[in-house]
């Protein structure tokens, strides 16, 4: 039978994580909180790589501070691409309205 996932917090995982590093025996941790051994070992990694941009969330990518930098500004970019396509397209529909309208 499959065991059934559990969601956890951030504030239990990071609790955890401190736990585990101040006991210093993941095993009796695990055991005394419920969890595996491979899922702290996880957290403790994810905590270690990312700071506190660790557990997003469900959905949400694991983040450093320049990888978020970097999707805000691909972001930006791509509004600022937008907006210049959209005002290109006006100048041309004007310009072309102005030529009909002098008689060119």
């Amino acid at each position: 039978m499959r065991r059934k996932s559990k969601h956890y917090t951030l504030e239990f995982k990071q609790k955890a994580v401190e736990l585990s590093y101040a006991k210093g025996n993941v095993k009796q941790v695990c055991e005394d909180l419920d969890i595996f051994p491979s899922v702290l070992y996880r957290w403790r990694r994810e905590l270690k790589d990312y700071g506190n941009n660790s557990f997003p969330g469900r959905g949400n990518p694991k983040m450093t501070d320049e990888e978020k930098e970097i999707a805000r500004l691909k972001k930006a970019l791509k509004e600022a691409e937008l907006e210049r396509d959209i005002l290109k397209k006006a100048i041309s529909i004007f310009s072309a309205s102005d030529k009909k309208n002098t008689g060119l």
